[in-house]
């Protein structure tokens, strides 16, 4: 716990000032509270001494009064440290978010995203019960033991030791069921991810589950996760609901020994009638809180639990960052890309291996070659959402790993060979990136891409719904929608990964006479698997095992007899039987 307050302090120094007045709300609550059994016991020995109704009523006043102060900085104490701490949690959220997007591709390759959320929601709550009522409960019983156990030795020390002798027994139950709790909450949060993921996993691939009869299947796998979920949970509720009966009795018997004692002194005349009804209401007193830390330390064990997993998150360093003192890019660059020896490796496998090549501003290059040669990994180090192993990706002359990756990826419109929209509208998944697009702007670049057609289906036109990652659009569609996206940033460098595999020959040409005009002037990169696509680019080149194979123009390659002129002769004689 100690650890997490440390690693915190950040977020409680920024609300120093809500904290420092919601603790003295919370310390003048605790001596009005202290202060009460007190006034109890100069009451009833007053009374006792000669009975007076005016004196009974300026007692009874005094209580009144004690207790209204009571509960008015009692509720300021809630209203401020809760409060307090749902500021904390807000700051919190969006730094995790803030990290989580800098995160690269390779952290996502290796983490579930159900993981991830449950950090972002369970986790987070868990933290900031243990910075609200976890800080303030905590300081509350603290401040409530001293406040009675300081009067009540000040008044008669040996009874207060005799109330004291259960103490090391509560001391030893909360440490012992303290550390078990932490136990079971990090095992229960470990489920809770898997659970999480596991729903996730389901709901994004629904269509595979069910077009492989796997229903069954995946729901035994989800029930034995859901069971040992429930059986962790009922093994913390067993530790949990032993917290309570064993501190109850404890406190029971420290009850009954003062009463025990107390009642003896009384009689014997050592001890008044106000005095003892005194220890009496602060052994209520000392009740509460050593009932109450049983509840503190669980919120403490979860939030401690919880705050390790969300620093272990938000520990996790972008491989891609921006440079010390990156050097500044032009408003607007020429698009010349030079791969200067550049190599790709992943584990032990190299993607890239040894590529050098260049391409002119303005110029269209082309890329073709087997599935898993290397190719999109080649175009993702342009945007620089990969940088090499080895090697220089140069823009303009500018080494990509010195220029901030945000103003890189300003100056280029990349369309994944994979398309992802968000759950919106059509115009806004066009318009992503661009702020101030105007709705002849998004229609403009939504022709561009050949979805002109497409949109007088749409009941709603640019404003239909396309539900969540584009569920109600096909894949053609789902395709040039990326690429309206693309068209619409007006970029010096246009990617296109294999953008128009879904989308068959004749609107695939359609697409292509419509962004001719566009990417005249500005540099191209076209990954295909149809020479049709590619067969008008400036240079062609044919990556094999994460190197340069072939290099040319349509017409050279052809004339080499390599790879690019059996897939064109394959092509050619796909469209001959179609045709018959």
């Amino acid at each position: 716990m100690r650890q997490a307050l440390k690693d915190l302090w950040p977020y409680l120094w920024v609300h120093r000032r809500a904290m420092y007045l919601g603790l003295g709300a919370l310390l003048l609550k605790d001596i009005l509270a202290a202060v009460m059994p007190l006034t109890i016991k100069a009451g009833v020995d007053s009374v006792t001494q000669g009975f007076g109704v005016a004196k009974l009523f300026w007692f009874a006043g005094a209580l009144l009064l004690l207790t209204a102060l009571k509960g008015f900085f009692q509720y300021w104490m809630r209203v401020i440290l809760i409060g307090a701490s749902r500021d904390i949690e807000y700051e919190l959220r969006n730094n995790l978010f803030a990290r989580l997007v800098e995160l690269d591709a390779r952290f996502y390759g290796r983490t579930r995203t159900g993981d991830v959320m449950a950090r972002a929601t369970n986790d987070m709550d868990a933290v900031r019960m243990m910075l609200g009522p976890g800080i303030m409960y905590w300081t509350e019983t603290s401040i409530t033991f001293v406040l009675a156990v300081t009067v009540m030795a000040w008044v008669d020390w040996r009874l207060t030791l005799v109330a004291l002798l259960p103490a090391p027994a509560v001391s030893f139950a909360v440490i012992v069921l303290g550390r078990r709790i932490h136990a079971s909450f990090q095992i229960i949060q470990g489920l809770f991810s898997d659970i999480s993921a596991r729903v996730q996993e389901n709901l994004a691939g629904m269509r595979v589950v069910r077009a492989f009869v796997q229903e069954n299947a995946e729901l035994e796998q989800f029930e034995e996760l859901n069971r040992q979920y429930i059986r962790q949970n009922v093994r913390l509720g067993i530790t949990t609901g032993m917290t309570m009966p064993v501190l109850e009795s404890l406190i029971g018997s420290a009850f009954l020994i003062v009463l025990w004692v107390g009642g003896k002194r009384l009689l014997a005349g050592e001890l008044s009638m106000g005095g003892f009804l005194m220890f009496n209401f602060y052994m209520g007193m000392l009740g509460w809180p050593m009932i109450a830390m049983g509840w503190v330390v669980n919120l403490m064990q979860r939030g401690t639990a919880s705050w390790k997993r969300l620093r272990d998150l938000m520990a996790e360093q972008p491989a891609i960052a921006p440079p010390e003192n990156p050097v500044p890019m032009p408003a607007q660059v020429r698009g010349e890309i030079d791969f200067e020896n550049v190599s790709v490796r992943y584990d032990a496998m190299y993607a890239l291996n040894g590529i050098d090549l260049h391409v002119p501003g303005g110029s269209t290059l082309a890329i073709v070659g087997h599935t898993g040669s290397g190719k999109s990994t080649l175009v993702q180090l342009v945007p620089r959402l990969l940088d090499p192993t080895t090697g220089i990706v140069r823009i303009d002359g500018l080494d990509l790993r010195t220029v901030d990756p945000r103003e890189i990826r300003r100056q280029i419109g990349y369309v994944p060979q994979e398309t992802f929209l968000f759950s919106a509208t059509l115009a806004e998944n066009i318009a992503l990136g661009v702020q101030k697009a105007t709705p002849d702007q998004i229609a403009k670049a939504a022709d561009l891409a050949g979805l002109g057609p497409d949109i007088d289906g749409f009941p709603d036109g640019l404003n239909t719904k396309v539900g969540e990652r584009g569920l109600t659009l096909s894949g053609g569609q789902k395709q040039r929608t990326a690429i309206a996206r693309a068209v619409l940033r007006n970029p010096s460098v246009l990617i296109l990964d294999d953008a128009l595999s879904a989308v068959d020959t004749m609107t695939e040409e359609r697409i292509l006479r419509s962004l001719s005009e566009l990417m005249r002037g500005r540099t191209t990169i076209l990954i295909s698997h149809r020479v049709s696509t590619v067969r008008h680019a400036d240079l062609i080149v044919v990556i094999e095992n994460g190197q340069v194979a072939e290099r040319g123009s349509h017409e050279q390659l052809l004339a080499l007899g390599g790879y690019y002129a059996d897939l064109h002769q394959k092509q050619l004689l796909e469209e001959e039987l179609e045709a018959i």
